[in-house]
C-alpha cells in the first residue's frame, strides 16, 4: 500500500532538459539559501528523503527532486541518458527553475559525486556539501563485489552475482531487490526500510535500471573533488554493505571535510538513524545559513517545577485519563507547571479544561489524519499494526519537534501516554534524555492478525525487548493503566517471553483510569440507544450500518430512540436522516451521555468500553477489522470484566443480527466487575516521586 507523504510540498514544478522533464518540490517559501536533497540511483525516488523533509522544512527552505528515471520525472531510454553529467546538469536546471541563488547540497550514495561536481562548477552558489554513504569510486569496491562482473553471465546467482544485467533481465530482478536492500540496511530490525526500498524498486523496470548502470561508464573523475572549496561533511556507516567505510574516510581527507562515522550503521543512516542524521544536517546547514536566534535560559534556582505532558491523539480516552492524572499530580505538587504537547482532537479537550498547550504543538504532523487515511481503504477496517509502521515519517518528525522543545526549555519530568515516537527514539538516542521520564500504556505487545505478519510483530516486539534490556535506566517509571489480569496470555513471539509475565516484571500497575467517578444510573423516559465510534474517522461505516438497522432494532425494542455521536472527525451531515434518530457531532463530556443511555453501540476502543463498564451500561461493541488492539487486548480485558456483547462487523451487516444483539444486551443481567476509581491518584503519587 502506498504511503501518503506526511508533509505536502508548498510548491511543485518541473523543468525540461533536452526533452526530459525533471519534477521538483519546494518546502517552505522565501528566496534565501536552500537545503537541496539530491536524488540518487534511479532505483529509488526522492521519497528516500521522507524522514528528513518535514523536520528540515521547519528550519530551512528545502528542495527535493526525482532523478530522471524515478518518481514523477521522465524515464528516458538508453544508457547515455543516465550519465553522471546528465544528473549534474539536471541538478543545476532545478536550482535555476526553483530560484535558488545559494544552497547546501546533500547527496546520498550516487548523488554524492553529483553534489560535489555541482560545487565545482558553481562554487559561488554552493555553500556546503553533505555526502551520506558516498559512492564516489575513490576506493575499490567491497571485496565480495569484485568477484563478479556486470556484463558476463554467471552460473551462480548468490550474493553480488545478482548485480548483473542478465540476471535482472531474465527473471532475477525481484531477488536482486531483496538482496540489495537487505545489504543496504544491515542494522537489526530494519524491516520497514527494506520494505520501502523493495517497493520503490518495483516502481521502475529492470530494463531502465540496466540503462542507469550502463550510463555510469563515463563516471566523474573523483580526484577532482580535491578542488571543492566549500565545507564538506561526510557521513558513513561502519557496516556499510554497499560502499566500504574507507571511501567515506578517503573523501573526507580529499576534501579536507569532516567525517562522522555511524558505528554499527549501514549504507543509508539517514533512513535508519534519522534523528542523528537530521541533527547533523541541521547543525551543518545552520553554520552556513546563519539565522537570528532568540532564546532564554533560566538559572537553576529560578526554575519552576515544570512537566511536559504528551497525550496520544489516537482516541480521546488518553486526554481524559491524562487530565485526571495531571489534577492528581498538581494536588501533590502545588506549584507545578504542566505544558501539553498534543494534537487535535486531544487539544479540544485540553482547551475546554483550561490547560496550557505548548505552541510547538502546531508543528506536529497529524496522526489522526494518517489513521483516517488508512481507514479509508475498506469498511470498518484499520490495520493498526501496519498503520503504525506506515506512520514512520510522521513519528520521526514529531519526535524531532519534541526534541527541539526539550532542548529549548528545561522540564523536570516528561510524561508520555502512548507517545510511541518519543519512547522509541529516546531508546535509539538515549543521550538526548535530559529529564525524568515516565511512560504510560494500556497494552503491551504487538500481536499478528494473520500468519503473514507474525514475523514482523515478533521482530518489533524483540526490538522493544532489546531496547528495554539495554536501557532500563531510560524510563524512570513504566506505568500500566490496568491490572496484571488485564494483560493477554500470549507470548511476544516464538522464543520470546510471555507478555503478562514480562509486563509484571517491568511495569507498575495503576489500575484502570477512567478520569471520572461513576454516578448511580438514573434512567427515565423512553428507552434510548446511544451510538458512538470514538475520536477517529474509522467508524463511519458502522454508523451507516446502525442507521440501516434502526427499523429492525425498533421492532424488537419498541419505542427505542437513537442518539448517534459522530465525534470530532466525522461530519454529522454526511449521514442520512432517519426517523427516531438524532445526530450529534463532538460532545466534550461524552462519558456523561454514555451513563444516561439504556444501551450503547460502539467500536471496540478501550476507553469507551471501559467507561461503559465503569457505569454498568449494557453495550454492543464491534471491533475494527484487523485492529489487533481491539480484537485481542481490549477483548481480553472486557472478557475479564464480563462486560459488553461482542459482534463482528460481518455479523452487523445483517440488520436483524444487529437488532438481536441490542435486544440481548438490554435484557441480559449486568454483572460487570467493578472498575477502580483511584487509578489517577495512584499514577499521580508514582509520578510525583520523580519531581
Amino acid at each position: 500500500m502506498a504511503q501518503r507523504p506526511a508533509r505536502a510540498a508548498d510548491r511543485e514544478g518541473s523543468v525540461a532538459r533536452d526533452g526530459v522533464n525533471i519534477h521538483y518540490r519546494v518546502y517552505g517559501e522565501g528566496d534565501g539559501p536552500a537545503l537541496v536533497l539530491l536524488p540518487t540511483w534511479s532505483l529509488v525516488p526522492s521519497r528516500v528523503w521522507k524522514a528528513q523533509v518535514p523536520y528540515l522544512a521547519r528550519h530551512f527552505r528545502v528542495i527535493t527532486f526525482d532523478g530522471r528515471g524515478s518518481g514523477s520525472s521522465d524515464r528516458p531510454t538508453g544508457a547515455s541518458a543516465y550519465a553522471d553529467a546528465e544528473m549534474v546538469a539536471d541538478t543545476i536546471a532545478v536550482l535555476d527553475a526553483a530560484g535558488v541563488a545559494s544552497c547546501v547540497l546533500v547527496g546520498f550514495s550516487r548523488g554524492c559525486p553529483w553534489a560535489l561536481e555541482v560545487a565545482l562548477q558553481q562554487p559561488s552558489r554552493v555553500l556546503g556539501v553533505v555526502c551520506i554513504g558516498s559512492a564516489t569510486r575513490l576506493t575499490p569496491m567491497l571485496e565480495d563485489r569484485t568477484r563478479w562482473t556486470w556484463d558476463e553471465r554467471h552460473e551462480s546467482t548468490e550474493g553480488w552475482a545478482k548485480y548483473n544485467r542478465h540476471y535482472w533481465l531474465e527473471g532475477g530482478y525481484d531477488d536482486f531487490l531483496e538482496f540489495f536492500f537487505a545489504r543496504m540496511f544491515p542494522e537489526p530490525h530494519s524491516t520497514k526500510q527494506i520494505e520501502d526500498g523493495i517497493g520503490w524498486g518495483h516502481e521502475i523496470t529492470p530494463e531502465l535500471l540496466v540503462d542507469t548502470e550502463d550510463g555510469r561508464s563515463g563516471h566523474l573523475d573523483p580526484l577532482r573533488f580535491a578542488e571543492v572549496s566549500c565545507p564538506v561533511l561526510v557521513v558513513h556507516g561502519s557496516e556499510d554493505g554497499i560502499r566500504p567505510p574507507a571511501e567515506g574516510l578517503r573523501l573526507a581527507s580529499l576534501t579536507d571535510g569532516s567525517l562522522v562515522t555511524v558505528v554499527g550503521g549501514g549504507h543509508a543512516p539517514h533512513a535508519r538513524d534519522p534523528v542523528v542524521v537530521n541533527h547533523l544536517l541541521k547543525d551543518f546547514a545552520s553554520r552556513l545559513i546563519p539565522r537570528a536566534v532568540r532564546r532564554t535560559w533560566e538559572r537553576a534556582a529560578s526554575r519552576p517545577r515544570r512537566v511536559l505532558y504528551l497525550s496520544s491523539p489516537i482516541g480521546l480516552g488518553h486526554a481524559r485519563r491524562d487530565l485526571a492524572i495531571a489534577r492528581s499530580l498538581r494536588s501533590l505538587s502545588g506549584d507545578l507547571e504542566i505544558e501539553w504537547l498534543a494534537q487535535d482532537p486531544v487539544t479540544r479537550v485540553l482547551a475546554d479544561a483550561g490547560e496550557v498547550v505548548h505552541p510547538a504543538s502546531s508543528w506536529l504532523l497529524s496522526e489522526s489524519d494518517h489513521v483516517d487515511f488508512e481507514a479509508g481503504f475498506a469498511e470498518h477496517d484499520l490495520h493498526a499494526f501496519q498503520t503504525l509502521r506506515r506512520m514512520d515519517e510522521i513519528l520521526v518528525a514529531n519526535f524531532l519537534t519534541f526534541s527541539d522543545v526539550v532542548e529549548d526549555r528545561h522540564y523536570d519530568l516528561v510524561i508520555g501516554d502512548e507517545a510511541w515516537e518519543v519512547d522509541y527514539f529516546l531508546h535509539e538516542n538515549p543521550e538526548l534524555k535530559r529529564f525524568a521520564y515516565a511512560w504510560l500504556t494500556d497494552f503491551v505487545g504487538w500481536l499478528p492478525m494473520d500468519v503473514s505478519e507474525a514475523g514482523l510483530t515478533t521482530d518489533y516486539n524483540l526490538e522493544m525487548l532489546t531496547q528495554r534490556a539495554r536501557y532500563r535506566r531510560l524510563r524512570d517509571h513504566s506505568l500500566f493503566v490496568g491490572d496484571p489480569e488485564d494483560i493477554v496470555g500470549d507470548s511476544f513471539g516464538p522464543g520470546l517471553p510471555v507478555i503478562r509475565e514480562w509486563t509484571e516484571q517491568n511495569y507498575t500497575f495503576t489500575g484502570y483510569i477512567t478520569g471520572f467517578a461513576p454516578a448511580p444510573r438514573q434512567l427515565s423516559g423512553p428507552p434510548r440507544c446511544l451510538v458512538t465510534v470514538g475520536g477517529s474517522g474509522a467508524g463511519s461505516s458502522l454508523l451507516h450500518r446502525v442507521l440501516d438497522a434502526v427499523p429492525a432494532i425498533q421492532r424488537l425494542v419498541p419505542g427505542l430512540t437513537f442518539d448517534i455521536v459522530t465525534g470530532p472527525r466525522i461530519d454529522p451531515s454526511s449521514l442520512r436522516v432517519v426517523p427516531g434518530v438524532r445526530l450529534h457531532g463532538y460532545l466534550p463530556n461524552l462519558h456523561l451521555e454514555l451513563g444516561k443511555a439504556d444501551v450503547v453501540i460502539t467500536q471496540g476502543g478501550l476507553t469507551t468500553c471501559m467507561e461503559l463498564t465503569a457505569q454498568r451500561v449494557p453495550f454492543v461493541y464491534v471491533p475494527l477489522q484487523h485492529h489487533f488492539e481491539q480484537n485481542f487486548h481490549v477483548a481480553a480485558r472486557l472478557d475479564r470484566y464480563r462486560a459488553g456483547h461482542r459482534l463482528e462487523y460481518a455479523e452487523a451487516a445483517s440488520p436483524d443480527r444487529l437488532a438481536e444483539a441490542v435486544a440481548k444486551a438490554l435484557t441480559d443481567p449486568v454483572d460487570y466487575l467493578p472498575v477502580t476509581t483511584d487509578g489517577a491518584d495512584r499514577a499521580g503519587r508514582l509520578l510525583a516521586e520523580l519531581l
